[in-house]
């Protein structure tokens, strides 16, 4: 692991913190993107895709002037070229520092204010342009009537092969698991597995994610060996954006296809998922996924 690393989130990760009482964007830390990048090849000037780190933040609360509470989940998203991304445990300790913070007279301005705060701190610490939106309220029914839910047209995994007859044995990340065959048709690929499992990179605690994959072109993968390649991540240690990256380059590299996507959507904890996206072209976007002002399905049941 990268001395430089252990040293920017060991600041927070896998230490006992205390939260404070008011409102400090100096708790917030980057990471440079291209430590884990250069071992796998990917040219920081030369990114093989475009995409977007997609943040959910659960616990987000301030208080107006007279002292009324205001909470919501906060949808935060920037992209992928940015030199940055931010530490998790260091946002989820920024982001509490608003507990008792007094922002604004009424309910909106105080949302707005928080929305307009995170929006530049964020940007300043990654040096990119971060969007935000803090969620008050959930309409279940507008999201149920809608007429396209991101990822709905993927199948499991699990409708393709069967799991018991496969025989797992690696958990480092293999990437010579994955077997390529014709696609049908040049078909394209729409697989989804909730296998996903790695750990931090430095408390080397579990997280748990789905995987959307989306191959276009004349070669695919089988599904067996895309469920063996999927596990074979178990036991390693990454952050989420990087096992994302990862999983790209391995298959985009194997298929060589025309257009790749490949979305993690890890599970909630801390008060926080993280969902980085990346693809070969902007058009293999889910637009609602990529939107701070549309919650997804999984964030809903969290």
């Amino acid at each position: 692991m990268s001395k430089e690393v252990v040293e920017i989130a060991g600041k927070h990760l896998g230490t006992i913190s205390a939260y404070s009482e008011n409102y400090d964007a100096e708790l917030l830390l980057k990471i440079p993107r291209n430590l884990n990048r250069e071992a796998y090849d990917i040219d920081e000037d030369n990114l093989p895709f475009v995409g977007y780190d997609v943040w959910n933040a659960y616990e987000v609360s301030a208080i107006t002037e007279k002292g009324r509470p205001v909470t919501g989940m906060m949808k935060i998203i920037y992209p992928c070229d940015s030199k940055y991304h931010v530490e998790s445990k260091s946002i989820k300790l920024y982001l509490n520092s608003f507990n008792m913070t007094k922002l604004g007279t009424t309910e909106e301005e105080c949302v707005q204010a928080i929305e307009d705060t995170v929006s530049h701190d964020l940007s300043t610490l990654l040096e990119c342009e971060v969007k935000c939106q803090l969620h008050r309220t959930v309409d279940y029914s507008a999201f149920s009537e809608s007429n396209h839910t991101p990822f709905q047209s993927f199948i499991n995994i699990e409708n393709l092969v069967d799991l018991d007859e496969v025989e797992f044995d690696t958990y480092k990340s293999d990437e010579s698991q994955l077997e390529v065959i014709d696609s049908n048709d040049n078909e394209l690929t729409l697989i989804h597995s909730d296998l996903l499992r790695s750990n931090c990179r430095v408390t080397n605690q579990p997280d748990w994610g789905d995987v959307y994959i989306c191959i276009d072109g004349d070669k695919t993968i089988t599904p067996e060996s895309l469920a063996k390649y999927i596990v074979s991540h178990r036991q390693v240690s990454h952050f989420h954006e990087e096992i994302c990256e990862m999983v790209f380059k391995h298959i985009h590299d194997a298929v060589k296809p025309k257009g790749l996507m490949v979305a993690c959507l890890y599970t909630r904890r801390g008060g926080l998922d993280i969902n980085p996206v990346r693809a070969t072209h902007k058009h293999l976007f889910e637009n609602e996924f990529i939107s701070p002002k549309f919650i997804n399905e999984k964030t809903l049941r969290q």
